[in-house]
């Protein structure tokens, strides 16, 4: 017995270690590791095949303990209203003045500071803008309940009605984008030049993109004009079902879509 639980506890650390480096390759490697220590733990110390089987498949099932305790009674506002605010508190985004200097440095403009939040739930953007790129950038944390993280766009905008943007967000995104959405996702890594440079490559593969000049005040409408197409368009794809009072909350439908996008996070396939 004794050797099977170092056994178990030698693969279940060398798992997590595997899983801590950035290369996907060890990441995955890491990942089936850890699936491989729970089937071993089943069998062994239950001495069961079968009871290794539900082990390991309790890392593909457990998302539904979120899903089914939290998602199901989310509520959100279908129209989101972006309201001037102040900038978040140093102790809770301490990168934050750093990000905007680094911003500024390369030829962005500062234009206003919004957000939108609903019960425990609150977006922030620090909206940057570029007439000569043409190009709109923003600084964005997002905080849910104890839980936060902060990603950076840049995004253009074309004459046909297309939205092009570059992001870092470091999860696997949990609703559908509209079809008018092109997106570019990168390494969250990348500093804010890198980020700017990706969106400028992402840029020239889309031969012959007329791209729109936005002035500083209309930034804060555009943003609230895509988040609502973006809603309605996972209400029309079945994601998303109208509640009451201008609410919204994910559908069975919706719910097994996380669900793949959990699983999708797990194993890193974005």
């Amino acid at each position: 017995m004794i050797t099977n639980l170092c056994l178990v506890a030698a693969l279940a650390v060398v798992s997590l270690a595997l899983r801590s480096y950035q290369n996907q390759a060890l990441f995955r490697i890491g990942t089936l590791g850890l699936i491989a220590t729970s089937f071993l733990a089943g069998w062994l110390l239950g001495g069961s095949y079968l009871v290794g089987i539900l082990f390991a498949s309790s890392w593909f099932l457990l998302p539904w303990l979120e899903i089914l305790t939290r998602v199901r009674r989310l509520r959100m506002p279908l129209h989101r209203s972006l309201e001037k605010c102040p900038p978040p508190a140093s102790s809770k985004f301490p990168a934050f003045s750093s990000l905007s200097d680094e911003m500024e440095c390369i030829g962005f403009e500062y234009a206003e500071d919004v957000d939108w939040s609903h019960d425990d739930t609150r977006h922030f953007y620090r909206l940057f803008h570029s007439t000569e790129k043409r190009v709109m950038g923003s600084i964005c944390l997002l905080e849910q309940d104890h839980f936060s993280f902060f990603y950076v766009t840049f995004t253009s905008r074309t004459g046909d009605g297309r939205v092009l943007m570059t992001w870092n967000y470091p999860y696997s995104y949990g609703m559908q984008f509209a079809p008018q959405m092109l997106i570019n996702k990168v390494d969250e890594n990348l500093d804010i030049e890198e980020l700017a440079s990706s969106h400028e490559c992402f840029l020239n593969t889309q031969a012959g993109t007329d791209l729109v000049v936005l002035e500083a005040e209309n930034l804060r409408s555009e943003i609230e004009r895509e988040l609502l197409n973006q809603m309605e368009h996972n209400i029309a794809r079945g994601i998303l079902v109208r509640d009451q009072n201008e609410m919204i909350r994910y559908s069975v439908r919706g719910m097994f879509f996380l669900w793949g996008q959990f699983l999708r996070e797990f194993v890193r396939f974005s």
